[in-house]
Formats: C-alpha cells, sequence, structure tokens
C-alpha cells in the first residue's frame, strides 16, 4: 500500500513539472495559428478572387486610408475591442496577440509574396489559403487563450441581446460585408468559397487538434478533462470559428 502511495506521489509531481511544458505547447500553438492565419489572409488577398467579410472591409478601408491591410486589421481589431467595456467581455491573451499578431503576420506575408499574374495559380492559391485558414482557427481556439475581437463582439452581443449567435455572427459579418464593398473591398468567388467552406474547415482541425492535455494552466477552464463539461466547450468551439 505504501509502495502505492509513493508511485501516485511521483506521478502527481511528475504532473506538476510538466505543467511548464504544456503551457510552452499552448503559447506555440498559440502563435503559430495567430501567424498562420494572417498568412492565409495575404493568401487570399494575393489571390484577388475575393476576401472573407471582414477583410473586405479591411481593405476598402485600406484602399481609402492609404494604411496598409495589417494596419487596418489591427486598428479595426483594437477598435472592436473597446466595444467589449460596455459588453463586459473578458479579454484574454489571445485577444490581445490577435490584435497584434495577425495584422503584422498578414502585412509581412504580403510583402515577401508577389501577386500571381495568371487564374491558373490565382484559383489553387485560394483554396489553399481557406483550407491554411481553417488549419490556423483549429490551432488558435484550441490553446484556449481567450477568444478574437471580432467573436468576444459576438458572444457579447449574443449574450446581452438573446439572440442566437448565428444571427447576430451572419448580421455583423454581413454589415462589415456591404461597408467593405461600398468602399471598394474586393467581392467575388473567394469571398463565397469562404463563407461555404471555412465553418466545416474549421470544426474538421478543432477535432483534428482537439484540446490541450491537461486543459489550461491559467485556471480558467477546467473543461478539458471534466466529460461534463466537454458538450459546452464543443458548442463554443463550433460558434466561435474567427479570431
Amino acid at each position: 500500500m505504501s509502495g502505492s502511495r509513493g508511485l501516485a506521489g511521483s506521478g502527481d509531481s511528475g504532473g506538476s513539472a510538466a505543467r511548464p511544458d504544456r503551457l510552452v505547447r499552448r503559447l506555440v500553438r498559440l502563435y503559430a495559428g495567430l501567424v498562420l492565419y494572417g498568412a492565409s489572409l495575404a493568401l487570399m488577398v494575393r489571390a484577388d478572387l475575393g476576401l472573407g467579410p471582414w477583410d473586405v472591409f479591411h481593405q476598402g478601408v485600406s484602399g481609402h486610408t492609404g494604411l496598409t491591410i495589417g494596419t487596418v486589421v489591427i486598428i479595426t481589431g483594437a477598435a472592436v475591442l473597446l466595444l467589449w467595456i460596455p459588453l463586459r467581455e473578458r479579454p484574454g491573451l489571445g485577444t490581445v496577440s490577435n490584435v497584434i499578431v495577425v495584422g503584422l503576420a498578414m502585412d509581412a506575408t504580403l510583402a515577401l509574396m508577389p501577386e500571381p499574374a495568371v487564374l491558373a495559380v490565382r484559383a489553387p492559391l485560394l483554396v489553399g489559403a481557406v483550407v491554411l485558414n481553417g488549419v490556423a482557427t483549429g490551432l488558435y481556439i484550441t490553446a484556449r487563450f481567450g477568444p478574437g475581437p471580432r467573436d468576444g463582439l459576438m458572444t457579447g452581443l449574443h449574450r446581452v441581446t438573446g439572440r442566437s449567435v448565428r444571427l447576430v455572427r451572419t448580421g455583423i459579418e454581413v454589415a462589415a460585408l456591404a461597408t467593405g464593398f461600398l468602399l471598394g473591398g474586393t467581392v467575388g468567388a473567394g469571398t463565397v468559397l469562404y463563407a461555404l467552406a471555412i465553418g466545416p474547415l474549421s470544426q474538421f482541425f478543432l477535432r483534428i487538434f482537439g484540446t490541450p492535455a491537461g486543459g489550461t494552466d491559467d485556471g480558467q477552464d477546467g473543461s478539458g478533462d471534466d466529460p461534463a463539461d466537454r458538450p459546452r466547450g464543443r458548442r463554443r468551439r463550433r460558434a466561435i470559428l474567427r479570431p
């Protein structure tokens, strides 16, 4: 019996020692996801076949202000984050990082990659960008460091208004798309492809990456280990598909 207790104690110590390693893996997952997310948005811009709703808006504002599209992404993210205050949403490390990293990665990718001229290159580039966006979404969300600013706005409005997440998300993205289109943002086949594919792709990669073993290290969730919390966690991840 004493031997069994000794083994259990050793296991606990090993688990405690492993917690920093889990935190490092989650941080790597978070920032890899954000960098890839920004890169995927830049690839969609280079494909020039249509962007997702928010990026139609970002591109439209960029065209009228002379700011880079990545800078507009950062400014818009910060502005949306301010809207969290009356909604009483709580940002996490992932929220703040999202505001900065996605825009920087987007501008860096655009600076490094020339714009392809032929459709035979642009069409596969678009498809690859949408798939990469789904991969990045899976990485970012399963790191579990808090939602992106736009998703926090969506969930906050859902909570305050009582409207469904789907209705709130649709309303926000239609407004962003319409405004961006009026400002000259690119709407096209890529817009339709993104709208149809990103939900299933994100859900697929959320299942592939899953929740990091052991839950979070910041004390903000235990749903990774509690079977009773898993359905709620799955519903939340299905609802939040954009950083």
